[in-house]
């Protein structure tokens, strides 16, 4: 579970509902069905005609990566791919082909599998790099979907409270009803503001960066397997790759126990 996420969700909401109180409101005044049907309803159903239904869908699919916290451990693989150089560079590239296996990270297997197989390096290169870009744009598409809905949610919001307000204007022969009318006419502004700026927006935000993360564990992956296939030097490998990924190299002494 992303706490901050969660977090995000219940200091706002929770910040909204005790202002609301505060100026004393009641938080069942804002509880209304009608329109929370209009906004969602509205905002999907304009999604919808926005999208192909394979991009609608992964975008529905893709949407609990914002409350999920999946961490993408580059030092892991930097250790891994390390580790791997080390055999090759020891047994030679043919004895990668034992540990494929073995290993759960599917892009990773599969560009092992292209070393092993003795594919020419740049035509690795390009078909990984290939891969990488084509997964890429289909997550950011699905990050579009929430995108769309933001910008859709609050002119669907506005669109209930003129709604509601034509009913108001119709029962202006009975002025007891008008005040609570016109409040209820705009919680549907309430809502498609909130849901906008709350929950769609940001969670498209969170997707495109964890699809970004995604994408730059993969171009490690690719960048560290063309150093297997070259023969680079195990050591001077997770040099390089610590210097792709941001990680500080661990400290000497620790490294010469490692050694040791």
């Amino acid at each position: 579970m992303d706490i901050t996420t969660i977090g995000g969700l219940v200091l706002g909401f929770g910040c909204i509902l005790l202002g609301q109180m505060l100026e004393g409101g009641h938080v069942g005044s804002i509880m209304q069905a009608t329109a929370a049907i209009i906004v969602l309803g509205g905002t999907f159903g304009a999604v919808m005609v926005s999208f192909p239904k394979k991009d609608f869908m992964r975008g529905m699919k893709l949407f609990k990566l914002a409350f999920t916290d999946k961490k993408e451990d580059m030092s892991a693989v930097t250790k891994q791919i390390v580790e791997l150089a080390s055999i090759a560079r020891r047994d030679g590239v043919l004895a990668l082909e034992g540990k494929l296996a073995t290993i759960d990270d599917k892009f990773l297997r599969k560009a092992l599998s292209y070393v092993v197989d003795g594919v020419d390096a740049s035509v690795t290169r390009s078909s990984l790099e290939a891969a990488i870009d084509a997964e890429h744009q289909e997550n950011m598409v699905a990050a579009k979907v929430w995108e769309a809905a933001g910008g859709y949610s609050p002119t669907i919001g506005i669109i209930g409270a003129v709604l509601g307000l034509i009913h108001v204007m119709e029962n202006l022969s009975d002025p007891s009803k008008l005040g609570g009318g016109i409040a209820v006419a705009f919680v549907a502004t309430v809502y498609g503001v909130a849901l906008a700026n709350l929950i769609f927006l940001p969670s498209a935000n969170k997707m495109k960066r964890k699809f970004s993360l995604a994408m730059e564990r993969k171009v490690v992956i690719t960048e560290g397997v063309l150093a297997i296939q070259e023969g680079l030097n195990p050591r001077v490998l997770e040099e390089k790759l610590r210097a792709l990924t941001g990680e500080e190299a661990p400290p000497k002494d620790e490294a010469e126990k490692k050694a040791a």
